[in-house]
């Protein structure tokens, strides 16, 4: 039997947040679900506000493949693509 330790004495990375967008219009958005249930009212009402008050120009959805794994590799990939990835968590 191997025990791992699950302490980190480590210093996490300096991020900084992605540029704010000027505006949404004629943007393309992704939606990103981490696949439970509670996600999709969210979502069905965020794509209309979306589309209808901030005329963007597309919204792709898309589902994580296990809501408590990181999204995989080639769907980070395929959104990166997008000008905005929102995420969403369907508590």
């Amino acid at each position: 039997m191997q025990v791992l330790d699950p302490s980190w004495e480590g210093s996490p990375p300096q991020l900084s947040p992605a540029p704010r967008l000027e505006a949404l219009a004629g943007v393309d958005v992704a939606l990103l679900s981490n696949g439970k249930a509670g996600v999709a009212p969210l979502f069905d009402h965020l794509e209309s506000l979306l589309r209808e008050r901030w005329k963007v120009a597309a919204v792709e959805r898309a589902t994580k493949g296990n809501y408590s794994a990181p999204a995989e590799p080639e769907l980070v990939r395929r959104l990166a693509r997008r000008r905005l990835v929102i995420t969403g968590v369907g508590d």
